[in-house]
């Protein structure tokens, strides 16, 4: 099973079609591409890590005071982004984007 996987893993690799899909995902390297992953990757787990907990009380205090429906989806979704602190997942994608922009 592990050299069928393996196989399959070197023939996605050396596969032309593939190498194209990922040169083409690669961000432009630009202030604008360094920037973009920045802001929208990493200073949101940055800001969940340092402040999520106070966030996520905040929206909870506000939520029995939503006057409309588009308020109270306002307040879920920052509980639900913000309760549980940062991701180191989502950390480890932008920076590991943040080194593939450079090389």
């Amino acid at each position: 099973m592990k050299e069928k996987l393996k196989a399959k893993a070197r023939a996605v690799a050396q596969n032309p079609a593939a190498r194209n899909a990922l040169c083409s995902m690669k961000p432009e390297k630009s202030l604008w591409g360094f920037l973009g992953v920045a802001v929208f990757l990493i200073l949101p787990e940055i800001v969940a890590f340092i402040w999520g907990g106070e966030i996520a009380a905040y929206a909870k205090a506000q939520l029995p005071h939503a006057a409309s429906s588009v308020e109270r989806q306002y307040y879920d979704l920052l509980v639900m982004l913000f309760g549980e602190g940062g991701s180191w997942v989502n950390l480890a994608i932008g920076i590991a984007l943040l080194v593939w922009l450079f090389f």
